[in-house]
């Protein structure tokens, strides 16, 4: 006798881990961390950096196997977006710690807390030290304010734009 078969389903089972019940977190530098510190595999970090997505319900990072989609909500600091490098040329291209790429609109920079900050596509993005120091000859500081030279002119970077919250540590936030 035949054992019936389960119906097979092209939906995958989804595991939501929250972020409260995460093991790992994203710095304010973006740098991920455990219970044990820093994380120093780089193909580990590459793996969860390209992972990173977002949801109504924050960010994440997932993977999928066979049948089965993981997602887990993490904590993080400031920000789970960085430009971690910057490539110079006609225009300026930023790369972000999830390998998304495009070109720097200097109107969307700003300051805050002495940090340099972008928003794209709704998204709050904090430039790395990494991605600072490839842009440091094209900063400028002057009379209490910064520039930066790109698109063939010195455009000012304004501070933190008004009603933005100021940096939010989502670590305590979401505790």
């Amino acid at each position: 006798m035949a054992c019936p078969q389960q119906p097979m389903t092209d939906t995958p089972t989804e595991i939501v881990i929250p972020r409260e019940k995460a093991v790992f977190r994203l710095d304010c530098n973006g740098r991920w961390r455990n219970a044990s510190g820093l994380f120093q595999n780089r193909r580990i970090i590459d793996y969860f950096n390209a992972a990173i997505r977002r949801d109504e319900g924050g960010y994440y990072v997932s993977q999928q196997r066979d049948h089965l989609v993981e997602k887990v909500y993490f904590p993080y600091e400031d920000t789970a977006l960085f430009v971690v490098d910057v490539q110079l040329g006609e225009q300026i291209t930023l790369v972000l710690n999830t390998q998304r790429r495009f070109p720097l609109e200097t109107g969307r920079l700003w300051i805050e807390n002495d940090g340099l900050y972008l928003t794209e596509a709704g998204e709050r993005i904090k430039f790395s030290d990494r991605a600072l120091l490839k842009l440091a000859d094209r900063l400028d500081f002057e009379q209490d304010a910064y520039f930066i030279r790109a698109a063939g002119g010195r455009h000012r970077i304004r501070e933190a734009p008004s009603g933005q919250a100021t940096q939010v540590d989502r670590l305590k936030a979401e505790d």
